[in-house]
């Protein structure tokens, strides 16, 4: 489902403030984050100028700027609703634009060394915000010949980060910004294998608990996740009944955690033991207080 996002209003949706407190969550690897401006397709490394801005930094952290969700790790890219977002990129920023966004890049950089690539609205807010930053556009083209070979000899300058960290790195950070929790790295052990080349099967100790969906970048539950996510008290649903049905009507729901929003993953519980996962229809709030209607669709449960 596509996100509009035409005016500055668009900077107050629930999904682009969701998603900038969510970011607070994430934390940069490595010693240096490249800062790029974002591109009209998505996810940005399908376009023109990302393929161009990756051959040179391959192997660093990269932040993508972007109005009005912020901030975009490189490895969230792919997660909805960063990737499905329609905005114009004429390269204007306005004051509260540059606000948001640049409060938002300071918080995720901290103490990492800089490597700016940006120009315009872009390279506006990294000089409010940031207190020192290396600028490789020099010619106002992030494209150029020019500005790329500027961002491929800064890059050079610095370590790179090893594949296996860059995918644990991306397989947590999903966790965290679905889950909002940066306990929800306990569904991410150090030795999780991921099988699969589009919906991608997370396995720890030879058992699958989740699937990475290709189609909106989030992480779907088995019983076995379930009961991870129930360590960490996050999107539970109490019930004192058999569970016996694909779907859980509101009236069942004895008590939910008030985190959860309509689409979220949940784990659904009776007496302490995970007895099913699946999506939620109804925010918790509204779980526990419907005398009708569906609460959770359920995906598995325990027969």
């Amino acid at each position: 489902m596509k996100v509009l996002c035409i005016t500055e209003e668009s900077l107050f949706r629930p999904e682009a403030v969701r998603w900038r407190k969510r970011m607070g969550l994430l934390e940069p690897i490595g010693d240096t984050v490249v800062i790029l401006p974002c591109s009209m397709r998505k996810p940005y490394s399908s376009s023109r100028s990302h393929m161009i801005f990756q051959k040179a930094t391959k192997g660093i952290q990269e932040v993508i700027l972007t109005s009005p969700f912020g901030i975009c790790p490189r490895e969230m890219e792919k997660t909805y609703p960063i990737q499905s977002y329609d905005t114009s990129t004429t390269g204007e920023w306005s004051h509260e634009e540059i606000k948001v966004v640049g409060e938002c890049l300071k918080d995720y950089v901290g103490e990492k060394e800089v490597i700016a690539h940006v120009e315009g609205g872009y390279k506006q807010v990294c000089e409010k915000y940031l207190e020192e930053a290396v600028y490789t556009c020099k010619d106002g083209k992030t494209t150029s010949r020019e500005s790329f070979l500027n961002l491929k000899e800064e890059v050079k300058k610095h370590p790179r980060i090893k594949g296996r960290v860059k995918t644990l790195n991306m397989l947590r950070s999903i966790a965290r910004y679905q889950f909002n929790s940066k306990e929800a790295d306990a569904l991410i052990p150090d030795d999780v294998k991921v099988l699969g080349r589009f919906d991608r099967r997370i396995m720890v100790n030879g058992k699958q608990i989740a699937t990475l969906h290709f189609k909106n970048g989030l992480y779907s539950l088995n019983l076995e996740g379930g009961n991870i996510l129930k360590n960490i008290h996050k999107k539970w649903i109490n019930i004192n009944f058999e569970l016996k049905t694909n779907s859980l009507l509101s009236p069942g729901v004895a008590e939910a955690d008030h985190d959860i929003i309509p689409g979220d993953e949940v784990v659904i519980l009776k007496d302490e033991e995970v007895i099913g996962v699946g999506k939620a229809i109804l925010s918790g709030k509204e779980m526990e207080m419907a005398s009708k209607g569906v609460a959770v669709k359920v995906r598995h449960r325990k027969k």
